[in-house]
């Protein structure tokens, strides 16, 4: 019996928690253009778990901007669970009878009104090789339509398969009819797990001052408010409510933002699901949405001329008030590089670091520890030319080498030889702030002995690494300069491989 309802009660607490990490913004009065914050909400039916409303409307990656999010919460025993394409017109994969999720999308967009975007948060991933999975977005999760609507006429291609099963499926007269149901609509598989939701929870909460678990507790406070809430049929709040319902609750720590002594500033370039979580006022984070569209910076944009100037301004005015930052980068990995070259070790300033991936979010610093005993560097060199540049890959997500090689063959022939600093591939590969500092450092050391005399020599670096690590390798510059810095192609619209982006020298 215990068996059969603790996936349930798990599938409560893991939809009660999207709920939290997006309500706990209703206390951030200077950060967030939330409003409102509902769960179960009397939404269109099954986009209903958690809907998050805007005033004013905020901005994503296309040109529309967004008045109201609504979620789909789709929790599993088991990680390993894996869909596609097909699997969204069939009603068993939500646990339906007769709907599936693009039937229940149709519904609800009818209900919704202008500017809505509709997310679907499942543990599951999307199947490799699935057409599915070359039609959602790296940067904020939506639904490629340009790419499902690629110019194939017929439905014998590729995306055409899809078209054809979606539009019939919909009952729907034309592609441009498909087209305006899909829009706004993201796909968050491989989502995070309970522990994970729960650790991002704790760290935001403890910047709006609520509290939530102490480190001895085996329960977690708010699940079990959660479904206190639900019976007492209170699921949607205002700023005023909520913070009502912390101070009622005694969940709500009466102490000045002052207190910390590290000032938190955001750099961002990315959007998720929680999609306004800043943890820094206005005034102290930079948005760089704007210059980019899905991944990809805008055409009419350089990212020396117009990005570079921007974080280095934004940050040496921010050290000018404080000189101890913590710093949160949900942000492409140049942008990551470049912030840890301002605030490089020569700076004198104290830098904390909000990691957030797979782990969920963390609090590094150089200094925490996590170096004592962790792993090194495999570290490989190949030859690939005469020329006197080299290039470094460094693989921790996940191998950067192939594409590295490719790269650097069709585009760098001064490339004489390719550096690969290897760990893992593990999203969980790097354990704290120490461990990435020293990761970068141990880079650093070995480029500057590999250019010897010839301190000229261009360094091309390929990463596919955590934030942390780039921030830490960027305060190494000194070092490795001059250096280019490269983004990959993660959507796959463009070269499917890395693009230059900053050079530092």
């Amino acid at each position: 019996m215990a068996d059969a309802v603790m996936p349930r009660w798990h599938g409560d607490n893991y939809q009660a928690r999207v709920f939290w990490e997006n309500a706990l913004n209703l206390l951030d009065d200077g950060a967030s253009c939330i409003v409102e914050v509902s769960f179960e909400a009397d939404g269109p039916k099954a986009f209903d778990d958690v809907v998050v409303r805007y005033d004013p409307a905020v901005a994503r990656s296309g040109p529309e901007r967004v008045t109201a999010d609504y979620h789909q919460v789709k929790w599993h025993v088991e990680y390993g669970g894996r869909f596609g394409y097909a699997d969204l017109v069939d009603p068993e994969f939500i646990g339906a009878k007769t709907s599936s999720i693009l039937q229940r999308l149709k519904e609800a967009r009818q209900d919704a009104g202008p500017g809505a975007c509709f997310s679907f948060i499942t543990t599951y991933r999307i199947k490799d090789g699935d057409p599915l999975a070359d039609l959602v977005s790296g940067n904020d999760r939506s639904l490629l339509v340009e790419k499902l609507f690629d110019g194939t006429k017929t439905d014998g291609s590729r995306m055409g398969a899809v078209r054809k099963l979606w539009r019939e499926h919909l009952s729907l007269a034309d592609n441009e009819d498909l087209r305006g149901l899909l829009a706004n609509f993201r796909i968050f598989d491989g989502h995070r797990s309970l522990e994970e939701l729960k650790e991002s929870i704790i760290l935001r909460a403890k910047t709006v001052g609520v509290l939530t678990t102490l480190p001895t507790s085996s329960d977690f406070r708010l699940d079990e408010l959660a479904r206190a809430l639900k019976k007492r049929g209170l699921n949607s709040f205002t700023r005023e409510t909520f913070r009502q319902l912390c101070k009622d609750e005694s969940i709500l720590a009466e102490i000045a933002a002052a207190a910390n002594p590290y000032l938190p500033v955001a750099i961002r370039s990315f959007l998720g699901p929680a999609s306004d979580i800043v943890g820094a006022l206005p005034e102290d984070t930079l948005m760089l949405t704007g210059s980019f569209r899905q991944r990809y910076l805008r055409d009419d944009l350089d990212w020396q001329r117009d990005i570079r100037p921007q974080v280095e301004d934004f940050l040496c005015a921010k050290v000018s008030r404080s000189p101890m930052l913590r710093l949160i980068l949900d942000a492409h990995a140049s942008v990551a590089f470049i912030a840890g070259a301002v605030l490089d070790v020569k700076s004198g300033v104290s830098i904390e670091l909000v990691q957030k991936g797979s782990v969920g979010s963390r609090v590094w610093r150089a200094d925490d520890g996590s170096d004592r005993e962790a792993p090194t560097f495999d570290v490989a060199e190949h030859k690939l030319g005469d020329g006197p540049e080299i290039a470094v890959a460094i693989s921790v997500a996940q191998s950067a080498e192939a594409a590295a090689r490719a790269y650097c063959k069709a585009s760098l022939p001064k490339v004489g030889r390719l550096v690969v600093f290897a760990l893992g591939p593990s999203q969980r590969g790097v354990l704290g702030g120490g461990h990435a500092a020293a990761l970068a450092e141990s880079v650093a050391n070995h480029l500057r002995s590999l250019k010897g005399n010839d301190i000229d020599a261009v360094a091309h670096i390929f990463a596919a690494a955590p934030n942390a690590l780039l921030f830490y390798l960027g305060q190494q510059h000194q070092a490795i300069a001059p250096c280019v810095v490269y983004e990959y192609d993660f959507d796959r619209r463009g070269n499917k491989s890395y693009q230059p982006s900053m050079i530092v020298d």
